[in-house]
């Protein structure tokens, strides 16, 4: 079959499936998830015990949705860790440091020498401490963006999946390269008019849009932030900008058809290579 006649019937999948309104769960669910896990890691898998130093302004970036310590997330992992162990865990020494770090934003590793070797021994077999991680990353990345995808309509699994890559990046906050900021730009700079292509149909301004359409001038708004960050233009030079293989890899997505996850999805990894992502 061509490539014409492949996307047709994968966007024809699409619409049938649309008709349910179904959010992203199940097997979508973990296929984004694991998407994300080959932006961030390299691999589908989830790793727990991931830590290093990006330098990117952040501090050390750890765990399954690369929490930091300079941004707090890593804090509030170890808080939830630390209800589980009633305190008393080989986290508790760096307390003090660790809460310092995440209330003033600061991007130092000092004092935390140990951190790392910590992360990563409880990483690999603690079921705590996993849960720990996996509770934090839907309540702050995953239920966020899944709520903000609601307030769209979008009905779309690879809308609702990039909305939870962008989270995971960019940050729920409130700052000017965060997902909401994002949102907001993509709203303002959308034609009024567009082909419709999806099957969902959104009301942005006023306007009908198709989400397809919406989607693909949202990637375009994240793509030029990764470029020029509003912001965060003094963490880690030019990071953002070596990571726009994130919205190549949906742009990649989008043009297979693949607008419902059955259970497997077609995605660029960091390469720039056709890979699979199965449930």
């Amino acid at each position: 079959m061509n490539t014409l006649g492949r996307i047709s019937l994968l966007a024809a999948a699409a619409l049938v499936s649309v008709a349910s309104g179904a959010g992203l769960g199940g097997c979508a669910k973990d296929i984004a998830l694991r998407i994300t896990n080959v932006y961030e890691n390299g691999d589908t898998a989830f790793h727990y015990d991931y830590c290093e130093n990006l330098k990117d302004g952040r501090g050390y970036t750890a765990g399954i949705a690369g929490f930091c310590t300079g941004t707090g997330d890593a804090w509030e992992v170890i808080q939830r860790y630390h209800k589980m162990t009633g305190g008393r865990d080989a986290f508790s020494p760096m307390d003090a440091v660790l809460a310092r770090y995440a209330n003033s934003g600061s991007d130092s590793t000092a004092g935390l020498q140990d951190y790392c070797k910590v992360w990563e021994r409880l990483g690999k077999g603690d079921a705590q401490f996993r849960s720990a991680q996996n509770s934090l990353r839907d309540d702050t990345y995953f239920d966020p963006a899944q709520a903000a995808a609601d307030r769209l309509g979008l009905k779309l699994d690879v809308s609702r999946a990039q909305l939870y890559d962008t989270a995971i990046q960019h940050g729920t906050g409130d700052d000017k390269d965060s997902l909401g900021a994002l949102i907001k730009y993509t709203n303002e700079k959308l034609p009024t008019s567009a082909p419709k292509t999806s099957g969902s149909t959104l009301t942005i301004n006023g306007q009908k849009v198709d989400e397809i359409a919406w989607l693909k001038t949202f990637i375009q708004v994240r793509e030029a932030d990764l470029r020029n960050p509003r912001e965060s233009a003094n963490r880690g030079g030019n990071y953002w900008a070596q990571t726009t293989y994130r919205t190549k890899s949906y742009a990649y997505i989008i043009g297979q058809g693949q607008f419902m996850f059955g259970r497997s999805v077609r995605i660029l990894d960091n390469d720039g290579k056709p890979m699979s992502v199965s449930c």
